[in-house]
């Protein structure tokens, strides 16, 4: 009996422990990156907090309250975009978002999800990429490794299952194109200067 105790003691607490630690300590950075950082009123403070846990971000960035992202460090928004609220940025396998990018509210990018297929739910995913002057209208859902060409836009509630060409307009569930952008050249820039919260 007493070998048994100092083989749990050697062997099984120490793992056991480790696993619990670092559990907790992604907990704590879930906490602060998804329910302190967005609450700031401060759209300056809260880009630096992103950069500070490994965030690409361009100049020119309006990024609302309330945005929930996932891996900061996947992250690269080029800048002159605007990101409204209520936002989810997965990018734990590599989120890009081309400068004049605007992403209205309530809009969903997910990189990773669970293959329904595996006996053990594994996670599966791919990096997206947004291309230069897309709309991503509010509460459209873009799924893993699906790129977004130049110049698209994806309608409201629209939910993005494959690549969508430049300039072409998307809408419905699955994502088909229902139109095209006739305007090639765009310059424009979506940052709204006076949004200081």
């Amino acid at each position: 009996m007493k070998n048994i105790v100092k083989q749990i003691l050697k062997n099984i607490f120490p793992q056991q422990f480790k696993h619990w630690m670092g559990a907790w300590i992604a907990s704590l950075k879930e906490l602060y990156t998804n329910e302190i950082i967005p609450i700031i009123p401060s759209r300056h403070i809260r880009k630096a907090m992103y950069r500070m846990l490994g965030a690409k971000i361009g100049k020119n960035v309006a990024m609302f309250r309330s945005l929930e992202i996932r891996n900061p460090a996947g992250l690269t928004i080029k800048g002159n975009n605007s990101i409204g609220k209520k936002v989810v940025l997965d990018a734990r396998k590599r989120l890009v978002i081309s400068k004049g990018v605007t992403i209205a509210s309530q809009v969903i990018i997910w990189t990773l999800h669970h293959n329904y297929n595996d006996e053990n739910f594994k996670t599966i995913g791919d990096a997206v990429t947004i291309g230069e002057y897309a709309w991503i209208c509010s509460r459209a859902v873009i799924l893993p490794g699906v790129k977004i060409g130049k110049g698209a836009i994806v309608s409201s509630g629209a939910v993005v299952t494959k690549e969508v060409p430049d300039y072409a307009i998307v809408g419905g569930v699955p994502a088909i194109v229902i139109g095209e952008r006739k305007l090639k050249d765009f310059n424009y820039n979506p940052f709204y200067q006076l949004h200081i919260v």
